[in-house]
């Protein structure tokens, strides 16, 4: 067994978010039940660490908001996290629900992606997926 390294594991993930308020609304509470805490913030953008990695969100220019986003086209599918329970998969969807953000693929949850992966499928105000994985 290989020891413990840093070496191929994640070290930052930037995304580019079309309002940081609405971002940071889904996002600060949503990386603090995972264990992250805000690392940096600064005019147009935010960051949330958890060693080794951290995710950065920054607000996009305006003349670049009209593209828009959409999980189907080249760039970012999802982004996937570890969950460290079952319990918080199901904490982390009630708290998707309650505050009014879309849970994907609701009528499979929490196996959408099989009977052996019990996983919560979300958006984030972006319609940026976002999947949170239990042991």
């Amino acid at each position: 067994m290989r020891p413990m390294t840093r070496t191929g594991r994640i070290h930052h993930v930037e995304l580019y978010v079309g309002s940081l308020k609405a971002s940071r609304a889904f996002w600060e509470p949503f990386l603090e039940q995972l264990g992250y805490r805000r690392y940096q913030t600064w005019e147009g953008g935010v960051s949330f660490y958890l060693d080794p990695s951290y995710l950065v969100l920054v607000e996009v220019e305006p003349a670049h908001r009209a593209a828009g986003y959409h999980r189907k086209r080249i760039g970012l599918n999802h982004i996937a996290f570890h969950a460290n329970s079952r319990a918080q998969v199901d904490d982390l969807t009630d708290w998707v629900v309650a505050n009014g953000y879309t849970l994907l693929y609701p009528e499979r949850h929490p196996y959408a992606a099989g009977p052996n992966y019990y996983a919560l499928f979300c958006e984030d105000p972006d319609r940026i997926k976002v999947e949170v994985v239990a042991p």
